[in-house]
């Protein structure tokens, strides 16, 4: 009988999807500071670019649900280079058109673009990796992001102040060079999917509900887990600023402050495996929110910007934890043939999240001070580590039990191995005969 071995595909796949993720995150990076400002090039009020911003995150709401149940029950390649060519589209289509509403509409296109291209990778990652390696490819896969977001808006801003003309020029300028940027992503996606680890998924009979997928345990734990990691990522970003001049911190070195933080996220991500062997993934999980909770409530605080680099650092590797860990947390916890539907799921409520924060962000600071915002996503990343506390629902197993099949031997087997020799019982796990045990080990115990 041939043994398969236990971890399916090698990981030349893995470091193509990071850097077409690096492409195609950094060109998204690039273009929404670059709409924004071509926005105001063209006329537009405050009111009208937070519109043009708000439709990225809205238009992908109503197919998110419909393209992870597509995914689920077929290949997720091809939702990669077709996010590609729509965010391209949408970076150079908003910067050609010249009225406010075409603008919002092909930032819904880059925006259905990123929820395309993402659903995809994430689902691939999901598929063709098995359970004991699913934090480490996911933790590597969101360096990907962490690069784009750190590269993006800095190529955005020595373009956009580097050409020293109009803002339009150097804004649409911008947006183009996006475009072929995201484009460059094309040219990792090739063998990413394996034809083996698609045709070995167990058969479904029909469609999930929603409500049954959010009823797993674990699933919505994992989704708010997300959302307020996420939520924390984009006011720090989007009011740092503000703070800053408030307190008279230079533009230029607030700058530098969230490339750190973003520097920050990316080395938690490449030490991960060793975080999970050293704590585990629920104290690890729990700890980094619980930090990071507190280290947000402490920007509020007057402090001077070199323990206000200390502090952003530290928070940004915090926050480096919560979005790999919160992938596994609902792959793992979801129905059988409905993982990408779930990850589809964990993206929308990033999607409102991103509309919602910002939103409650904004009244809070007009109404209480530019700092409440961050003392708002402190609880909120506070609660999230008691979130953290309750487990990840039925496919959470001891370290010992890594790599075996989710589904536990069948009682009929343990009289066989009751009945094998000393010897063999020293060779397997108790309970499982060694045929058992060859059978977890193929890349089909990852269902």
């Amino acid at each position: 009988m041939t043994v398969r071995p236990r971890s399916g595909p090698g990981r030349g796949w893995l470091l193509r999807l990071v850097i077409a993720f690096a492409f195609a995150q950094g060109a998204v990076s690039m273009a929404r500071p670059a709409v924004s400002y071509r926005a105001l090039a063209l006329g537009a009020e405050e009111t009208a670019v937070g519109v043009i911003a708000g439709v990225y995150a809205l238009f992908p709401l109503f197919v998110a649900v419909p393209l992870g149940r597509r995914t689920d029950h077929g290949r997720c390649a091809p939702l990669l280079p077709l996010g590609a060519l729509l965010i391209s589209g949408g970076c150079a289509l908003s910067g050609l058109v010249s009225s406010l509403p075409a603008m919002a509409a092909w930032s819904g296109v880059m925006g259905l673009g990123h929820l395309c291209f993402v659903i995809g990778a994430q689902s691939i990652v999901a598929r063709q990796s098995a359970p004991h390696e699913q934090d480490r490819n996911f933790g590597h896969f969101t360096i990907g992001a962490s690069l784009g977001q750190l590269i993006g808006p800095i190529a955005a801003g020595a373009l956009i102040s580097g050409q020293g003309g109009a803002l339009g020029r150097t804004s649409a300028l911008a947006l183009l060079v996006s475009a072929g940027v995201c484009a460059v992503a094309l040219t990792s996606l090739w063998r990413i999917e394996h034809r083996r680890t698609t045709d070995t998924r167990p058969p479904t009979d029909g469609k999930v509900p929603v409500r049954t997928i959010l009823g797993a345990r674990g699933v919505p734990s994992g989704i708010l887990v997300s959302m307020a990691v996420l939520s924390a990522t984009d006011i720090l970003t989007a009011y740092l600023p503000v703070v800053g001049e408030h307190r008279s911190i230079a533009p230029a070195t607030v700058g530098l402050l969230l490339s750190l933080r973003a520097a920050a996220t990316i080395a938690c991500r490449l030490v991960m495996t060793p975080l999970l062997r050293l704590l585990g993934r629920r104290a690890l999980l729990t700890t980094s929110c619980l930090l990071a909770g507190l280290l947000c409530a402490g920007v509020a605080l007057p402090v001077s910007v070199p323990v206000l680099a200390v502090m952003l650092a530290v928070l940004g590797f915090c926050l480096g934890v919560g979005q790999p860990l919160s992938m596994t947390t609902v792959v793992r916890a979801a129905p059988d043939g409905a993982r990408s539907t779930a990850l589809a799921l964990r993206l929308t409520g990033n999607r409102l999240g991103q509309v919602a924060a910002p939103a409650a962000a904004g009244l809070i600071a007009g109404a209480v001070g530019v700092a409440a915002p961050f003392v708002l996503l402190g609880v909120g990343l506070v609660g999230a580590a008691g979130l953290g506390l309750r487990g990840e629902g039925r496919t959470e197993q001891p370290p010992a039990d890594e790599g075996r099949t989710k589904t536990e031997p069948a009682p009929a087997h343990a009289p066989a191995t009751d009945a094998v020799s000393d010897r063999s019982n020293r060779r397997s796990a108790p309970g499982v005969c060694p045929r058992d045990r060859r059978a977890a080990r193929s890349p089909r115990s990852d269902g």
